[in-house]
């Protein structure tokens, strides 16, 4: 297996949004000593912020139990992860670890504080876009890599 096309290359790049987002959280939770609801203004159009979301992506199923969510953030990372070991496309590799990557970093938030902590919050006027995290941005760039790969961009024409 450990001959497979971009397995270690796709493997630290996990890890890489894996350590990101864990490495931002540790500073301003663990160290900074924020606790949720500070609010740094940045730009007119930027906050960094602390919420946490006991939900999923746009707080969804936030009613949800902590062990029915890591439940389900279990059976996603290892579904993604069969996925990837099966795999030998570049951007299909890519993409899978970075949306395992960043789930992995956002489901030991469950299990570290209850829910996932989000910093980033853009906004205009009364317009709020979601506030999300490092792990977040890593799991969007990793489906968009999928979509690339769904829409043939990267794969080399048959002869």
């Amino acid at each position: 297996m450990l001959t497979r096309p971009y397995l270690i290359p796709s493997l630290l790049v996990g890890l890489l949004a894996f350590a990101l987002d864990r490495g931002q959280k540790y500073l301003q939770i663990d160290l900074g000593g924020w606790r949720g609801g500070e609010v740094v203004p940045v730009t007119d159009f930027f906050d960094y912020v602390l919420v946490w979301n006991p939900g999923v992506s746009y707080g969804l199923l936030n009613d949800l139990p902590v062990w029915a969510l890591g439940g389900i953030a279990i059976v996603a990372i290892l579904a993604l992860g069969v996925w990837w070991s099966r795999s030998s496309d570049a951007l299909v590799r890519f993409g899978l670890m970075l949306a395992i990557g960043g789930a992995v970093s956002n489901a030991l938030d469950r299990v570290l504080y209850g829910a996932v902590a989000d910093f980033f919050h853009f906004h205009w006027q009364d317009w709020s876009f979601y506030i999300f995290n490092i792990a977040d941005v890593a799991i969007t760039l990793g489906v968009l890599l999928l979509l690339l790969d769904f829409l043939g961009i990267g794969r080399s024409k048959p002869a």
